[in-house]
């Protein structure tokens, strides 16, 4: 089996960033382990990330966030920020649905946001995606949508 190199992540201090992350084998999450999952996105905000907006949907989440500085010269890692919601739900999700094994694929869809007009697209983006997706006629009606005000 050939090693696959992983390509560098940019990452800086007191960056903004859009993510997606995705259910193993697209498996439909239930609405019980989409309020999980939720729950432990909202965990640590305003511990080790600013988490401005989420959107669990039945297969995959996307989450606007900004790391804080651990120190002066360290920040949090989207690495373990995500492997910290990743773990922890994946845990938790076999005891709302029946489910035995993987529930996340490895790795995410990260980027950096570069200006306000790219954070503000990103962030409409993610309030819009239950709707475009049928699974509610605005943001604010769909469960497992959550936004700091």
């Amino acid at each position: 089996m050939k090693f696959k190199k992983q390509i560098p992540r940019l990452e800086i201090p007191k960056g903004r960033y859009f993510i997606t992350f995705v259910t193993w084998d697209r498996l439909e999450l239930t609405p019980e382990a989409r309020q999980i999952v939720l729950n432990s996105c909202q965990f640590f905000h305003n511990q080790r990330y600013q988490l401005f907006t989420a959107v669990i949907m039945p297969d995959h989440v996307h989450l606007l966030i900004q790391p804080f500085l651990k120190t002066e010269t360290e920040f949090w890692s989207i690495g373990s920020i995500l492997h910290s919601i990743k773990s922890y739900s994946a845990k938790q999700i076999p005891q709302v649905m029946r489910h035995i094994g993987k529930v996340w694929q490895d790795g995410r869809y990260d980027e950096l946001i570069r200006d306000e007009k790219e954070f503000q697209n990103k962030w409409e983006y993610i309030r819009q995606n239950p709707v475009k997706a049928g699974l509610s006629n605005t943001p604010e009606d769909y469960p497992f949508f959550w936004e700091i005000f």
